[in-house]
């Protein structure tokens, strides 16, 4: 049974998916608007992704993507050079961009521009543009936008109205109405409730460097009060540095805080197993720790943005899905582990020190990846 447990926790580590890095799945930014009866969208993509064929929904990193080597090369490629590969892949994507005209389908789909960011590190996304355009009826009133899953999600921004829609859609997925004349920005608790669901899809699926830091908190000890003081001081760390770097007063290079991420997985793990208990010093070290975590929050909201006039609301909705996924890893982790072994005499020598072992084992993996290599 204890032999089941430890493999039970190592496996549900494995089937979790890669951590958030430079190579993370982020969302597409379309800004559209009227013009002269054409509806114009301007969209900041990843065109290697799509180039390279990549199930944008079903992975959340392109590294572990069946293509990623592909992905890889193209990420090489001169902008002319991917710019042509872009364009030779535009006629099989332009059929899954969907665009509605009072609930009717418009055709007639057609690539404007594309403009590729030049290559610098190649660890890194590039910026790149594409332009398309579809004309509607003289007397549409409201359209919806969207495109196949295989895409990825995607933020809408309305320009060159009043009260402009702003708005964050999932994979896959079609925008309620939008009236082409403004009106449809979101409130403020319409902006709270849409990004609620993005804070917590950071986490579970997509954070798992996140979420080996709060399973190695978790692991020195299952009890309440230890684990409460130690998630209470990462909590309060990184909502103070998500909310100062999503306003822009703090920045900070994702190759400092990245490595430094993996290296808070490393200690509070190797901490479990060379110490017996929660030590004084240990909830002032996470707190440390989840400054830093609070960053990387902040740097993907910086990658997609936030509704410039739902930008607190939104904020804090995401702040609260983080939390969200930070309570279901640790409720998983009690009801797998913790509500039947937590107690046990062998519980540590069994289950915490092997667990944390394996954590710290990826931890080091991923210091190492993210200095070396920049990932």
């Amino acid at each position: 049974m204890k032999a089941f447990a430890v493999w039970a926790v190592m496996v549900w580590f494995l089937l979790l998916p890669a951590p958030v890095n430079a190579h993370e799945v982020m969302p597409s930014i379309a800004d559209f608007e009227l013009r002269d009866g054409m509806l114009t969208v301007d969209v900041r993509a990843n065109l290697e992704g799509f180039v390279a064929g990549i199930d944008l929904t079903a992975t959340s990193d392109t590294n572990a993507a069946p293509q990623s080597m592909d992905y890889d090369a193209l990420r090489a490629l001169p902008p002319e050079v991917l710019e042509d590969r872009f364009r030779a892949f535009w006629p099989g994507m332009a059929p899954r961009i969907h665009v509605l005209a009072d609930g009717k389908d418009v055709t007639g789909v057609e690539l404007v521009a594309v403009s590729v960011g030049e290559v610098g590190d190649v660890n890194l996304s590039r910026a790149s543009h594409f332009t398309f355009a579809v004309g509607l009826p003289a007397d549409a009133e409201a359209i919806q936008i969207g495109w196949a899953s295989q895409f990825g999600a995607l933020v809408l921004r309305q320009n060159g109205v009043e009260e402009p829609y702003d708005g964050y859609l999932e994979a896959g997925a079609l925008s309620d109405p939008i009236r082409l004349s403004g009106g449809d920005k979101m409130t403020a608790w319409q902006s709270f409730a849409a990004y609620v669901p993005v804070g917590f899809d950071h986490i579970v699926p997509k954070g798992l460097d996140h979420i080996l830091f709060v399973l190695g908190l978790f692991f020195l000890s299952p009890g309440l009060r230890p684990l409460l003081w130690q998630v209470s001081a990462f909590t309060l760390a990184h909502t103070v540095t998500l909310a100062l770097g999503a306003l822009g007063y703090v920045t900070v290079s994702a190759s400092i805080v990245e490595p430094v991420i993996a290296g808070s997985i490393v200690f509070v793990a190797v901490e479990n197993i060379v110490s017996k208990g929660l030590n004084p010093w240990r909830p002032a070290i996470v707190f440390a720790f989840g400054l830093l975590h609070g960053l990387g929050f902040a740097a993907v909201l910086g990658e997609f943005g936030l509704p410039a006039d739902g930008f607190i609301p939104a904020l804090i909705g995401f702040n609260i899905g983080v939390e969200l996924g930070q309570l279901f890893v640790i409720a998983m982790a009690f009801l797998l582990v913790g509500a039947w072994f937590g107690r046990k005499d062998w519980y540590r020598a069994a289950i915490a020190v092997p667990a944390s072992a394996g954590i710290a084992a990826i931890g080091v993996w991923w210091v190492l990846e993210r200095v070396f290599l920049g990932t």
